[in-house]
């Protein structure tokens, strides 16, 4: 069956689409801590004697701040994913492209190499759609971590809103 290298770039593009997208909903999620976080700074004075008169509503703020943390945790790694890959030299990984070709003429040499080869084009680009969908996998497994705990985090600002609400 012939292959046609397109569908291995369309791949990739796809792919890049997928990154952003798991960036930008960490990027969603990352603003709206730092909207809430801001309302809270914002009105501490008006909370102060209470967190410390009430251990309830101080229980309640330091587990919300606990979510909160742990959910911006997962912002940043979905932002910056730890990438332990195991391939050969490849012109097509960015870090490759830079550190491993000693000067320019050698990298041009090996990419018209690999270029002018359809099996070991085909080769370099497939791995390049795996270390991708790897990536892909991680950050969007950090994404979803970070929305659960800023879901715990709004149950715990409502738990606290309620509260107050209860106490006037």
């Amino acid at each position: 069956m012939a292959q046609d290298p397109n569908n291995y770039w369309e791949q990739l593009e796809r792919l890049e689409k997928l990154i952003k997208n798991s960036e930008l909903k960490a990027g969603v999620v990352f603003s709206f801590h730092s909207l809430i976080i801001g309302i809270f700074i914002d009105r501490i004075d008006e909370f102060k004697t209470l967190l410390v008169e009430n251990s309830f509503v101080l229980a309640v703020m330091i587990l919300w701040a606990l979510m909160v943390t742990i959910s911006i945790f997962f912002c940043f790694r979905c932002f910056k994913p730890v990438m332990e890959m195991k391939y050969e030299r490849n012109v097509f990984f960015f870090r490759d492209a830079v550190n491993e070709f000693d000067n320019v003429e050698e990298f041009c040499k090996e990419i018209i190499k690999v270029c002018g080869s359809k099996d070991e084009l085909y080769q370099k680009l497939a791995e390049q759609i795996h270390a991708e969908s790897k990536i892909i996998d991680d950050k969007f497994k950090s994404v979803r971590h970070s929305i659960t705990f800023f879901a715990l985090s709004i149950l715990f600002v409502f738990i606290f809103t309620v509260y107050l609400s209860a106490l006037s």
